[in-house]
């Protein structure tokens, strides 16, 4: 007997419809109607509520094999949500080019390493550009973040595509009005963006 099968019969045997298993387990009915229809393996998390509730082993529920592949799954969802949450900071840290000593403020002669904040420049509209791809950039860590923490799918790839779009746009913008410190600060940044792409694409 299938898992699918398996839970639909505790549930009978119990007497209960789909949404007061739902209620019991914590879950949505949603979910309990994607497993019974075998649509879908429950979190390891649901299925030791479901052993718990019905208490039967989870052994008794499904076999090795499945367990080894709701196992493996389950570490894929969570080295790709960590990654999520890593490029969500990364994106955070383009705060610091507001911040770090940056950019150069010429004094008597002298120059001198400033903030965004202290930095003048006598075209007003390069500051503004400045300013609006690096709070665009910490805006897209905050989005990215919050979207992990309530387990948002919808709209991640559109978050993720306009992420990388802005940071290749700052470093190129940078480069092109020769600010070498802020730069090589947001190349690394989208250096270190890159490798997460790519230990999520590795992951799966």
């Amino acid at each position: 007997m299938e898992f699918h099968e398996k839970l639909q019969e505790l549930r009978k045997i119990r007497g209960l419809t789909q949404e007061e298993l739902a209620e019991a387990l914590f879950v949505s009915r949603t979910a309990i109607s994607k497993w019974e229809s075998g649509r879908g393996y429950p979190s390891i998390d649901s299925l030791k509520e479901i052993s718990r509730y019905f208490s039967v082993s989870i052994d008794d529920l499904l076999s090795g094999d499945q367990l080894i592949f709701i196992a493996e799954k389950e570490n894929k969802s969570n080295l790709n949500s960590l990654c999520d949450l890593l490029l969500g900071i990364v994106d955070l840290l383009s705060l610091m080019l507001i911040f770090l000593p940056l950019y150069p403020k010429p004094i008597n002669s002298y120059i001198y390493s400033v903030n965004l904040l202290g930095y003048v420049n006598n075209n007003t509209l390069i500051i503004k550009i400045y300013w609006a791809l690096y709070i665009s950039l910490a805006t897209i860590g905050i989005v990215k973040m919050l979207m992990v923490y309530f387990k948002l799918e919808k709209g991640k790839k559109m978050i993720t595509d306009l992420s990388v779009g802005i940071s290749i746009i700052a470093v190129l913008f940078l480069a092109m009005a020769k600010e070498p410190y802020a730069t090589t600060v947001m190349f690394l940044l989208l250096l270190i963006k890159g490798g997460l792409f790519y230990r999520q694409a590795k992951v799966g």
